[in-house]
């Protein structure tokens, strides 16, 4: 019997459930950068404070924000990445007005990417605190790297709140061909998978001289406590519409390179990168409908439920692989859809970051083929960051 997707599975949210509780209770529970104040308070009195920031920046349930404005600290912009200050935003946002404190929320996901310097005039310090998933081509990063160049420009020193990376534990992917797919969604020549937090991240940043002219920022990273690469984290808040849980989070760096494809992984459902599938994709007995990101109609797509199979420990095993994007390809590429499933010019060599894995697709080559060919890349990227981690692997 076909089964079709309206609401979010049983299983997907038993799998929640167990994240949750995936902290062992004989672990001391992480203590995010954002917890210990005092550790930072201080370099924020008497000085116009910015903050690159978004709703995952919490201290228990308080903002951000919040808390530091009911601590004195004269906040004086709050900067809002992709997803806005709130994380529910599609597309461009504006600039608007923080109803609660009545700060300027100035949107660096529209006609800006980067503060400008008359932006950087308004403050005497900036703070980063913002969620992130690990991922080359989720935009956090990209706007992180921009703050520390506006910062470095201008003098201005960064504060960042680190955060645990929920797919720390391992690095997978090629090493982005800068000269080539340098990009919004890859702007350092890292791979798929970094397997860094922010924190660690800005380091390197620094230390490789990535940013511009190899400006260098100043930059004081507050450090997570009792957290390891291979700490399984539970995030309390969804860090973007579209990663409503662990699982998604786990599944993405796979599905994320259907956006460059006609193929659905799931934008619009109720199973957001837990699934893919396309209305002429056949052989498969399981549906879901969702919202065409191209022109907005509600369509059944034909596919491959992954909410509840394969299990988390398999997905780390396959860690950033093609088998999904290959899978829809092969079904594809006979008929009309598969005219333009990989174009030349399109936003998947953006986000793989190399061209070749696109010809490999093309020439009907095996996810293990392909993933052989950035092993060096990984080998080479690990011994490359090992001097810029700040937790135990």
């Amino acid at each position: 019997m076909k089964k079709t997707v309206l609401m979010l599975s049983i299983a997907c949210v038993v799998t929640l459930c167990c994240f949750c509780c995936t902290q062992s209770k004989n672990e001391a529970p992480v203590i995010t950068g954002a917890q210990q104040t005092e550790a930072y308070l201080h370099l924020l009195q008497g000085k116009r404070v910015g903050i690159l920031t978004n709703h995952s920046a919490t201290i228990g349930d308080t903002h951000l924000v919040d808390s530091l404005v009911a601590l004195g600290i004269n906040v004086q912009a709050i900067f809002a990445p992709e997803h806005g200050f709130r994380g529910t935003a599609s597309g461009t946002i504006p600039d608007e007005i923080d109803p609660k404190t009545g700060i300027p929320i100035i949107s660096l996901y529209g006609q800006y990417r980067m503060a400008t310097d008359a932006m950087m005039e308004m403050v005497d310090i900036m703070v980063y605190d913002i969620q992130d998933v690990g991922l080359r081509f989720y935009t956090y990063l990209s706007s992180m790297y921009n703050m520390m160049e506006s910062c470095a420009r201008n003098h201005v020193p960064l504060v960042i709140l680190d955060r645990p990376n929920p797919n720390g534990h391992y690095v997978d992917g090629p090493i982005l061909d800068t000269a080539k797919y340098r990009s919004f969604v890859g702007v350092i020549p890292i791979p798929v998978v970094h397997g860094m937090t922010l924190g660690e991240m800005a380091g390197m940043i620094n230390g490789e001289k990535w940013l511009i002219g190899g400006l260098q920022c100043d930059v004081t990273v507050i450090k997570c406590k009792n957290y390891t690469h291979q700490t399984l984290y539970e995030l309390p808040i969804k860090p973007s519409p579209n990663l409503p849980n662990i699982r998604s989070i786990y599944l993405y760096p796979a599905l994320c390179p259907f956006e460059g494809t006609p193929v659905s992984m799931g934008r619009g459902s109720d199973l957001p990168f837990q699934v893919y599938g396309h209305p002429d994709m056949t052989g498969y007995d399981f549906s879901y409908v969702a919202m065409n990101r191209r022109d907005s109609t509600i369509r059944t797509y034909y596919g491959v439920d992954l909410s509840t199979e394969p299990s988390n420990e398999e997905i780390f095993k396959d860690g950033f692989t093609l088998k999904y994007v290959i899978d829809a390809y092969q079904n594809l590429k006979d008929k009309p859809a598969g005219v333009d499933f990989l174009r030349e010019n399109g936003s998947f060599n953006r986000l793989v970051g190399v061209s070749y894995i696109r010809e490999m697709i093309l020439a009907d080559k095996t996810a293990e083929e392909i993933k052989a060919c950035w092993q060096d890349d990984v080998v080479k990227f690990e011994k490359d960051r090992a001097p810029y981690l700040l937790y135990p692997l």
